[in-house]
């Protein structure tokens, strides 16, 4: 049975979920692992979402020249969440702010991929102290994850 993009979508997101696409914010052209930080997802106008790299000794050159606090980059390993095969960082200093709607396009589309695996509670509560600490992070998007 071939469930529809936007059942695979609405139905299956929440805090921790993780998605796989290219991004046009992104200066690279590669895909990313992005995942949904909002505490209700499903019900909220617009869907936060964090982004793994696995440039992490450069996104910490990066973050320690504009001082940004050292808890705002999130390191994951491997054997905490298995789709990553190497050290992975989530720098906290940027999040996306996507609908719904775009999700659902881009998986119609064959470009996006849902991860069956979600990103494990204890490291999305370290995201979210870290966006918490960032000062680049809109008091706005802030108070959507509390």
């Amino acid at each position: 049975m071939d469930i529809s993009a936007r059942i695979r979508i609405l139905a299956g997101i929440t805090r921790g979920s993780v998605y796989y696409f290219e991004d046009g914010d992104l200066s690279s052209t590669e895909p990313h692992y992005f995942i949904v930080l909002n505490k209700n997802p499903k019900t909220e106008e617009v869907v936060i979402l964090a982004c793994a790299s696995s440039q992490v000794e450069k996104r910490k050159q990066v973050a320690q020249r504009l001082g940004f606090s050292a808890e705002t980059l999130v390191i994951v390993l491997p054997d905490e969440y298995k789709e990553f095969t190497k050290e992975t960082v989530i720098d906290c200093n940027r999040v996306f702010e996507k609908s719904a709607e775009t999700l659902i396009e881009k998986l119609n589309q064959g470009k996006l991929r849902v991860c069956t695996e979600q990103m494990p509670e204890k490291v999305v509560k370290k995201m979210i102290v870290g966006i918490l600490a960032s000062n680049q992070v809109s008091k706005n998007i802030q108070s959507m994850l509390g």
